[in-house]
């Protein structure tokens, strides 16, 4: 074992000063951008958080219908509960878990794991993502970068500011929009 860390650590320097030295190397343009600061500042990527924003209140009003009923079907069955009958009782606690259970099912389908509220997210989301990508794409080609990572991803842990191309990318963002929006539609 320690002699495969060894040779897996010859192999590593081999590379880095061969390889690493070569000229080809040297000239490798990389450039990197800010993911979460081009969502907060493109117009369209707000646009679709509103949207999805929406829908959720629309889904947490439902869920506090559902809430509000549970609680007052259990306020219902405490107060009642020492006039009802066995039967009687027995069938408003199966009312009461029924409840419970539709809360659970509603919250889960909602924000569960593949739930509506990611599925829309993903809907919502992906058209603003793919818009984002043809430019950095673009970018990376007209400017010959041969590398662009992304801050948010973790990828970089130090990075000088005159590789950042974030402003770059809003910029183009920008001006697609502005182009899209001054073209008069032709019905």
């Amino acid at each position: 074992m320690f002699r495969a860390r060894i040779s897996l650590f010859s192999l590593s320097l081999f590379v880095f000063f061969f390889v690493g030295t070569d000229r080809s190397m040297a000239q490798t343009k990389i450039g990197y951008v800010d993911s979460e600061k081009i969502l907060s500042s493109y117009p369209a990527a707000l646009d679709a958080q509103k949207k999805l924003e929406a829908e959720n209140t629309k889904w947490d009003q439902e869920l506090r219908k559902l809430n509000d009923s549970f609680r007052a079907l259990q306020e219902q069955l405490d107060q009642q509960s020492l006039l009802l009958s066995d039967a009687k009782k027995k069938e408003k606690q199966q009312e009461l878990q029924a409840a419970a259970e539709k809360i659970q099912e509603f919250q889960e389908e909602k924000w569960g794991e593949g739930g509506a509220f990611f599925k829309r997210r993903a809907e919502i989301m992906q058209p603003v993502i793919d818009k984002i990508n043809q430019v950095i794409h673009r970018i990376g080609e007209e400017e010959d970068y041969d590398y662009i990572l992304d801050t948010v991803a973790g990828n970089i842990l130090h990075a000088k500011d005159k590789y950042d191309i974030t402003e770059l990318v809003l910029e183009e963002l920008q001006k697609e929009t502005s182009t899209s929006t001054s073209t008069p539609r032709r019905d």
